[in-house]
């Protein structure tokens, strides 16, 4: 017998016992959704884990920290960072040495401060970070309005999105918290426009209480002339609630703030000069994120430590993985007692059609097609209820991503998903569905081969 033979014999005995067959299909369409629906509340976990980690920052991105960091170094060992015990100094030669590695596209060295920006009779308290000029582009900053900051910057600011919006009224008080820091709801200076002073004193513009008999002034500090030349696009928190300028800038800033510092005091420390002390960190962008780990270890073998959202990432993707098996076990079960429902028709079917295989034996039909029918039979019933499955997946993975999301009053933010059923996964379940009709029927498929012609033609 031909396949043309077996397909269409096969389905015509599917057909020919409409309600069992309809039984046993549905039996593999509720065990396949199961599978899928498991699978992908796990998917869609990792996929909304994903989407939170790559608002803080870039996955292609690392952090590089020196030992003896400080503050920076505990941070970074705290949210997954690591590295050998050996000490080196995160200066501009390591830089240079970082940068040659395989892979690695861009770096530049930060440097973080704080200090307070006035516009006329508004201000705010701005984290800023010094970067090299160049290295914005290089590491795809998204700018919304204005310009990225270009080599021959020296007093021009990129503002985050958010950080334009802590300024606030000096002598109002609609203002709001954020982090414990009070916030202005709406946008009240133009950074791009207006006129803006960075300084040291966060108590310069506010009302200050008259100096009493005896008391020393108070030196006013140095007042920087700073120009807004571009906003960010909102994306991540490291991006938005900061403000951008020249690291070489920044530095001399800092200098002079020390100076005016310990002039105040009396004191004479030495100041922090990053040639002979290093950095404070290190930014690294790798052309592709397969390869931060690689690249992260080659760092650490320098004597640096390192930090990365794909530490973050890698770990808990191993834990969701597990939490994936699980939920595709217990969905496991319901396929299970398709397949036990699968072997039971295909037997049944056996015993109805004894005297239908006697006749083909005795005709000369060789035991292998007798074979192939049983399995072709079962097989259809496995990819007919694998077919199904899916669609019935799909339609439940849509309801639970629009009326469950809104049930849960759209947890996990914008574009988080209860529900994700990736390509990949419609491919295995297809095959796996046919799989298991086939593995179900090859039992069935075994006795019917083994039954006498003979006998079989007598039974009625």
């Amino acid at each position: 017998m031909n396949s043309i033979d077996l397909i269409r014999m096969g389905l015509k005995n599917l057909w020919r016992r409409k309600l069992r067959t309809f039984l046993t299909v549905l039996g593999v369409v509720i065990g396949t959704a199961s599978i899928i629906i498991m699978i992908s509340l796990g998917l869609a976990m990792t996929h909304n884990f994903t989407q939170e980690i790559s608002r803080m920052g870039s996955l292609n991105v690392i952090d590089v920290y020196s030992n003896s960091g400080g503050g920076y170094y505990e941070m970074a060992v705290s949210i997954g960072g690591s590295g050998n015990t050996a000490n080196a100094t995160l200066d501009d030669a390591a830089v240079l040495k970082i940068g040659q590695i395989s892979g690695v596209e861009a770096v530049t060295p930060v440097l973080e401060s704080y200090y307070k920006f006035v516009s006329g009779k508004y201000a705010a308290q701005i984290p800023i970070k010094g970067i090299r000029p160049e290295a914005m582009a290089d590491f795809d900053f998204p700018i919304r309005e204005g310009r990225l900051l270009q080599e021959d910057d020296d007093l021009n600011i990129v503002f985050g999105q958010e950080a334009i919006r802590q300024f606030y009224d000096i002598r109002g008080s609609s203002r709001r918290m954020y982090f414990g820091k009070e916030q202005q709801e709406e946008v009240l200076v133009d950074v791009l426009h207006d006129k803006l002073v960075m300084t040291s004193d966060f108590n310069y513009g506010e009302r200050q209480r008259p100096t009493m008999e005896g008391e020393q002034e108070r030196k006013k500090p140095t007042l920087y002339k700073v120009k807004g030349v571009g906003i960010l696009e909102e994306g991540n928190f490291e991006n938005d609630y900061y403000a951008y300028m020249s690291i070489y800038e920044l530095e001399k800033i800092i200098d002079e703030t020390n100076r005016e510092q310990q002039e105040e005091s009396g004191t004479n420390r030495s100041m922090r000069n990053n040639q002979q002390n290093g950095y404070q960190r290190v930014m690294v962008k790798v052309t592709d994120f397969q390869q931060v780990k690689e690249i992260s270890q080659q760092i650490r073998d320098m004597g640096f430590q390192t930090n990365s959202l794909t530490d973050i990432l890698d770990s808990v993707q191993k834990q969701y993985s597990q939490l994936q098996a699980i939920l595709g076990g217990i969905g496991a079960v319901s396929l299970l007692v398709a397949a036990i429902g699968i072997t039971n028709t295909m037997i049944m079917s056996i015993y109805e059609r004894t005297k239908e295989i006697g006749v083909m034996k005795v005709i000369g039909a060789a035991l292998s097609d007798i074979r192939r029918l049983f399995l072709l039979e079962s097989g259809l019933i496995g990819l007919m209820g694998g077919i199904l499955g899916l669609g019935l997946s799909y339609l439940l993975s849509y309801i639970l991503n629009t009326s469950g999301m809104s049930l849960f009053g759209g947890m996990g933010g914008p574009g988080s998903k209860m529900s994700v059923i990736p390509v990949w996964l419609v491919g295995y379940t297809l095959i796996f569905s046919t799989l298991v009709g086939l593995l179900s029927g090859f039992g069935p498929a075994r006795r019917a081969m083994k039954l006498s012609a003979l006998e079989a033609i007598r039974t009625e």
